[in-house]
């Protein structure tokens, strides 16, 4: 199988709400070659991490899942453009998700550098969140963390939710199995993670939820 039948993981996630529209499978990647200060998930930015997935294995648990839509975010999900393009054309042959995809590049940047699998990917996109975290333009806003972020509308798929307010989602919080406490979505203020995990006495954090806050 070639480079692209796999993709390297950090997280997955078959039913979050407040990373898009309804009820979405959200899959992090590992890797980024940005390195935002400030980033919510520091553990992903390296590329050496996480765990390889083949990409037909993925699609199908995400097509079984019962979710809206998919959301990609990471670690930087362009940086592995070829295999999340196949990952979503394969779970659109089973079902007709939409697609979410945050990257720490603008569009333009995108658009004018990219190669065949960057292009892939963009056509497959029903919303693009692009831009780097800048901790100065924190806001609490719809599925990003700072004013710099863009929400592009590519295909008019979901311009109804689009309409409405542009204020944050809220966050998901759940219990594992184990006891621990994880949160999805966009931290609402800087320095979220490491207050929240003070409060509930936590010694070594773990985020994992959050989007790409580059």
């Amino acid at each position: 199988m070639s480079a692209a039948g796999f993709l390297t993981v950090a997280e997955t996630h078959p039913a979050c709400r407040v990373l898009g529209p309804g009820s979405r499978y959200v899959v992090w990647v590992q890797g980024c070659p940005l390195s935002c200060h400030g980033c919510v998930s520091p553990q992903w930015i390296p590329f050496a991490g996480g765990h390889r997935v083949a990409v037909a294995e993925l699609a199908e648990e995400i097509a079984a899942s019962g979710a809206d839509g998919l959301t990609l975010s990471g670690g930087e999900p362009f940086a592995q453009a070829d295999a999340l393009a196949r990952l979503v054309t394969t779970v659109r042959a089973r079902r007709d998700l939409s697609v979410l995809c945050y990257t720490g590049y603008t569009l333009e940047h995108l658009r004018r550098t990219g190669d065949a699998g960057t292009r892939d990917l963009l056509s497959e996109v029903d919303i693009l969140i692009d831009g780097p975290y800048v901790a100065a333009r924190h806001g609490d806003l719809r599925w990003r963390a700072s004013a710099n972020q863009r929400v592009h509308d590519l295909t008019g798929r979901h311009t109804a939710e689009l309409a409405g307010p542009d204020t944050g989602g809220g966050l998901q919080i759940e219990v594992r199995p184990d006891g621990g406490v994880q949160w999805l979505g966009v931290p609402p203020t800087p320095g979220f993670r490491h207050a929240f995990e003070r409060a509930l006495g936590l010694t070594a954090p773990r985020p994992r939820r959050g989007p790409v806050t580059k």
